[in-house]
């Protein structure tokens, strides 16, 4: 990962991030009692910044902590970050967590300011390679919480399954509850077969991708299939396509899962018509 651009963002006002600081009471830190988003900027732009407010009011909702902001204020804020840190190809992090109170007490009452962080770091683009040859994935089960539509900071599990992708050489780990896929440990999980894509439904085993969102956005005005509808394990080991997506990386290929080529071993042409696409909707 690239390292992160100099100027943060701290409970209201902007600081060099290497002078950032927070309480060691904070319930993000005791508890992991707090949520984030990643927003994604091309060309200095946030053009899916609509979707990450909503996502982030949900979450919010879910942990019963009072939103700081209105969605203007995000907007500002947001804003803020981009031009301090130059703009160009970047995401920003959000995080809120409950806030700081003197002591360590698991019920989240009574009500705390809470504490409002943010920082940028610039989008990495894809690889040659990950764009000619895709990228190999290995499956896991899914341990993570009953919430994975909470956009939560308290994410051992995922980092531990990713860890399982680190110790393979392998991009990411896919994951399977029940014998259906759910997502990856930090990507939306997409199998094609005959022409269709097919995603999971929503729900609270899997978080609600605004990359997601946006694929299938796009592919609804160009007129490409796509399903919506519980996917079995046999279903994604034996596609024509899997992708990825996510904020930080946009849509890529998986050519190989378990060592296993998936199709032909190759990124398949519904994925490359699909990345296209998104590389012409954020240069718009």
């Amino acid at each position: 990962m690239a390292e992160p651009l100099p100027t943060c963002y701290l409970n209201g006002r902007l600081l060099p991030l290497q002078e950032a600081r927070i309480s060691p009471l904070d319930r993000s830190f005791l508890f992991g009692d707090g949520v984030y988003e990643v927003i994604a900027v091309r060309h200095g732009r946030a053009k899916r910044l609509v979707g990450n407010l909503r996502r982030l009011e949900h979450s919010l909702n879910e942990l019963r902590i009072l939103n700081p902001h209105s969605p203007g204020q995000w907007s500002e804020i947001v804003a803020r970050l981009i031009e301090a840190n130059g703009g160009g190809d970047i995401y920003v992090y959000l995080q809120v967590s409950r806030g700081a109170e003197f002591g360590r007490n698991h019920a989240p009452l009574p009500q705390i300011e809470p504490t409002v962080f943010g920082f940028c770091a610039p989008l990495a683009p894809p690889t040659a390679q990950s764009l000619e040859r895709g990228v190999e994935c290995i499956t896991a089960m899914d341990t993570r919480w009953a919430r994975c539509d909470i956009k939560s900071v308290a994410l051992l599990a995922n980092v531990l399954l990713r860890q399982l992708a680190v110790e393979a050489s392998a991009s990411e780990v896919i994951l399977l509850r029940d014998g259906l896929l759910t997502e990856a440990s930090a990507s939306s999980v997409y199998v094609v077969a005959g022409g269709r894509i097919s995603t999971p439904p929503n729900s609270s085993q899997l978080l609600p991708g605004t990359t997601r969102a946006l694929l299938e956005e796009l592919a609804d005005e160009e007129g490409i299939a796509r399903h919506v509808d519980d996917i079995t394990e046999v279903e994604l080991r034996c596609a024509d396509e899997v992708w990825l997506s996510a904020a930080t990386r946009g849509v890529v290929a998986v050519t190989s899962i378990d060592g296993q080529p998936v199709g032909d071993g190759r990124p398949g042409p519904l994925w490359r018509r699909m990345y296209n696409l998104i590389e012409a909707y954020w240069a718009a």
